[in-house]
């Protein structure tokens, strides 16, 4: 978190998320652009979303969907990353979320800003950039990765963030 700023977490997914990729857009359609607290998603609303929106939102929602998978992919999801997408993703119980405001670094979890841009919007300061394309603060569970888009965060980039997050540990048991 960003100091002098309440913590006040805004964004689509379980607001007991363990994992949230932190964005500065949000869907330009129906109660979203106003939205100020986090809400999960509905059976087929994500469905909704990308059916009225953008083809960049089925980008992002489909890199993340994939970025799970390799990540650590759980017991009983289905097993295509496409089928999770569509059916349990940032809805109750899913343990991530799509976070719209800034990261709120002492709730215990993974936060990973989304683009170089916006973290630099944010003012993250703390950060250890390892590349151009990955920083890390792993005593706040902070990364910033490339955007959730095919060419930016691409099947390699994809593996890199998931061994970022392995080698930090940055996932322990239960939190």
């Amino acid at each position: 978190m960003v100091k002098g700023r309440a913590a006040h977490a805004v964004g689509l997914g379980d607001a007991n998320y363990r994992l949230a990729f932190c964005v500065a857009n949000r869907p330009a359609l129906n109660h979203y652009p106003t939205l100020d607290c986090m809400m999960p998603l509905a059976p087929g609303e994500l469905t909704h979303i990308v059916a009225n929106s953008s083809n960049h939102w089925r980008k992002l929602f489909s890199v993340y969907a994939k970025f799970l998978y390799q990540l650590d992919a759980q017991p009983g999801w289905p097993t295509r990353w496409q089928d999770y997408r569509d059916q349990y993703l940032l809805q109750a119980g899913s343990g991530v979320a799509l976070l719209f405001s800034e990261p709120d670094t002492n709730h215990k979890a993974v936060h990973i800003i989304a683009g170089k841009t916006y973290a630099a919007e944010l003012g993250l300061k703390g950060l250890t950039w390892l590349d151009s394309h990955f920083a890390i603060s792993p005593e706040r569970r902070l990364l910033v990765s490339p955007y959730l888009d095919y060419r930016q965060l691409s099947n390699e980039k994809i593996a890199m963030l998931t061994a970022l997050i392995h080698r930090y540990q940055l996932l322990g048991n239960g939190d």
